[in-house]
């Protein structure tokens, strides 16, 4: 039978050895309106599943060149690919054979003969819950990519990468300039002594001869940072107190 593939339709891989459950499968699939890929090996579904990246495998236990347990194992575990559902097709239906057929990474396990109206049920809930999945590791993501950058006006650090940006543009900064912008734009508008940055960025314990440390690092931050270093927009000073990020742009 064609394989029919067309944009923005969920794509299933149908990998079976015998014609007639092929064409049943596949005739239901596009009759639900999903893109269909067949293979009638487990050598062929492999490569499939690399290549074309299905939405959802039909796999059948019993195929030649590689069998559907072994198949299965081996997306999972050799090729590391996770987010595609399996759902395991076998005419052995004994609690064993399913747990071993789950073990090796399948999602669903359906046994023959079978009602084509329960497939297409699995097959639905199955990208249901695959879509969900999704959409929560999506969102982890970028919760976890929120949290790694600190933007504070013209100012973006990326905690992730170690990198500043001044407007869109990467500034070569040593760690412990990157370390200093970071304390100081994790509190933005607030002063912070030079007391308190040898403190809590260079971790002294005592002061003394230090202070001027601080005086030289902000100056090559200001060189690097400041369009205008004589009028400063980022750092700022704070006469006579410490320094502080602004969050005016």
């Amino acid at each position: 039978m064609e394989e029919i593939v067309e944009k923005d339709k969920k794509t299933i891989l149908v990998v079976d050895d015998e014609q007639s459950i092929m064409e049943l499968l596949v005739f239901n699939l596009q009759k639900e309106g999903y893109n269909t890929l067949e293979a009638y090996d487990g050598v062929t579904a492999v490569e499939m599943a690399i290549n074309e990246k299905p939405d959802l495998i039909l796999l059948d236990v019993m195929i030649p060149k590689l069998d559907g347990i072994s198949v299965c194992k081996k997306i999972r575990y050799a090729l590391n690919i996770s987010n595609i559902p399996i759902l395991m097709i076998s005419a052995k239906d004994t609690e064993s054979d399913k747990i071993v057929g789950l073990e090796m990474g399948a999602d669903d396990y359906i046994t023959k003969p079978f009602q084509i109206r329960e497939v297409m049920a699995r097959i639905k809930a199955n990208l249901r819950k695959a879509e969900l999945n999704a959409n929560i590791e999506m969102n982890n993501q970028k919760n976890e990519d929120k949290d790694n950058i600190i933007k504070v006006g013209d100012l973006t650090l990326d905690l992730k990468k170690v990198e500043a940006r001044v407007k869109g543009e990467v500034i070569n900064l040593t760690k412990k300039e990157f370390d200093v912008l970071k304390y100081l734009a994790s509190q933005p508008g607030e002063v912070v002594t030079r007391e308190m940055l040898l403190r809590e960025v260079w971790e002294y314990e005592e002061y003394v001869g230090a202070i001027r440390t601080i005086d030289v690092t902000m100056n090559r931050i200001r060189d690097k940072i400041e369009k205008d270093k004589a009028n400063p927009k980022i750092l700022i000073t704070k006469r006579g107190v410490g320094y502080y990020v602004t969050d005016k742009n």
